[in-house]
């Protein structure tokens, strides 16, 4: 892929990649280059594999339409390794916050290089795991994203209570039809409504709308993170601490 291509390929999905926003991600490119001879942040290393395969399908989110639509948004990217989605939507949108939430160390150092050298303000980083921080923000995010980290039904159950009421839950995902299926009863019980599901390339990815149906009374809930554990398919994360969640249960 050229510059010329990347840039053509981008304005396709309402993206203007202008001389300094190129400039910015072949920064990008060229530092994960550089660090991926020290760590093993990506097995995607040429030039124009970089900009097809993590650039430009990261961008794709904007095909929902989303992007350019408010002045202000919160976004959630966990599980985003090497930045991606998360960190190619900073770059291009300075109208967007974003929150990387990754639990390797290593990556995350590789993050804040990103930040520090492209002169990034409108990120932040978390070494940490999302489950944890959801419990801590609830309600927080106008789009929560991943691409590619683990099954639709356990990506709802770590994240969605970081979502607004009202905002969208857009994992990025190949062979997403079978995990609908799956995720069925989770998604009803999370309170997701399945909005929309846009194929590119050789990815999918859906877009689910959190609503808020509840009953107007207080309920407590028991959560102890240190005890929590993850299981995938329809079973959920246990929790301990007593929190007091205003109008509906809740389970992580």
């Amino acid at each position: 892929m050229t510059k010329e291509e990347f840039i053509k390929y981008c304005s396709e999905i309402n993206i203007k990649i202008t001389d300094i926003l190129y400039d910015k991600l072949y920064k990008y490119y060229e530092l994960l280059n550089e660090y991926n001879k020290k760590f093993n942040m990506t097995t995607i290393t040429s030039y124009e594999d970089v900009f097809l395969l993590h650039f430009y399908d990261s961008l794709c989110i904007n095909k929902t339409g989303y992007l350019n639509d408010k002045d202000s948004i919160k976004l959630l990217d966990f599980g985003t390794g090497a930045g991606f989605p998360g960190m190619v939507i900073a770059i291009i949108y300075g109208n967007i916050n974003v929150t990387l939430i990754e639990s390797n160390a290593k990556k995350c150092l590789f993050l804040n290089l990103i930040k520090q050298e492209l002169k990034l303000d409108n990120i932040n980083i978390i070494n940490g795991r999302v489950e944890e921080y959801s419990v801590k923000n609830r309600e927080v995010f106008d789009i929560v994203t991943c691409r590619a980290v683990t099954s639709l039904p356990m990506i709802i159950e770590m994240c969605t209570s970081s979502i607004k009421v009202g905002g969208l839950l857009i994992p990025l995902k190949s062979n997403i039809d079978e995990e609908i299926k799956i995720a069925n009863q989770i998604i009803t019980k999370f309170n997701l409504e399945l909005v929309n599901k846009i194929e590119y390339d050789n990815s999918e990815m859906v877009m689910f709308n959190y609503t808020k149906v509840y009953e107007d009374k207080k309920i407590d809930v028991s959560i102890n993170l240190s005890d929590s554990k993850i299981y995938s398919g329809k079973e959920m994360i246990n929790s301990s601490n007593e929190v007091t969640i205003n109008n509906r249960v809740e389970l992580f």
